[in-house]
């Protein structure tokens, strides 16, 4: 089965990433096809898309390491949070960085979603506790690419100052899982070549 295993995605994707760390974290062997999405591949249009990929991945594959608790309530808490990433905080902070009509505004509600986080995060070394688990993998992004994105565009939301707790975290999060994420130098580049598009006025 693992021989059958294609992750599809786009290696500056947060969200192939979490799927490429889940599965190595379940040692399910995988076979990564970029995909172009301004041309889809006859096997990414045909393949039906899964919805919650990563419990998806622990339910299949038993083996290797749980990326759910076994308790039912700290099974719903670790989905509501995911949720609360995907559903909220995502946005918010793409909103805050890439512009808005309101920047100053944005930035506040990112930070405000983000301090929720911080709260929840508390002194545990992972969202779960000792261990990496769901939350922590859907908040790669925090974890990486806000960093990255920081960088270019030169809007702060994730600091040591602001965001102790969450800051230590993301750090920790870079260290385990740095063969899982894309170089720092190349993800920056990409960045600052989608800001220069967006702010180099095109000639009529």
């Amino acid at each position: 089965m693992a021989d059958e295993v294609k992750l599809l995605g786009v290696w500056a994707s947060p969200f192939s990433r979490r799927v490429e760390i889940a599965l190595k974290l379940k040692n399910v062997e995988y076979e990564f096809v970029e995909e172009d999405l301004q041309s889809k591949s006859d096997l990414l249009l045909k393949s039906n898309p899964v919805h919650q990929m990563i419990p998806y991945i622990d339910e299949t594959w038993k083996e290797g390491f749980p990326i759910l608790p076994t308790d039912p309530y700290e099974r719903a808490q670790a989905r509501f949070w995911a949720r609360f990433i995907d559903e909220k905080c995502f946005p918010a902070a793409w909103k805050a960085l890439w512009g808005s009509e309101e920047p100053e505004k944005a930035v506040e509600e990112a930070c405000e979603l983000l301090k929720i986080l911080e709260n929840e995060l508390k002194d545990k070394k992972f969202f779960g506790g000792e261990t990496v688990g769901l939350v922590d993998i859907v908040a790669n992004f925090i974890a990486y690419w806000l960093g990255a994105i920081q960088e270019v565009v030169g809007v702060e939301l994730l600091t040591k100052e602001k965001l102790p707790d969450l800051y230590d975290w993301s750090d920790e999060f870079c260290s385990v899982f740095h063969e899982s994420l894309p170089p720092r130098d190349k993800l920056v580049a990409f960045f600052r070549r989608r800001l220069q598009s967006t702010t180099t006025p095109t000639s009529n």
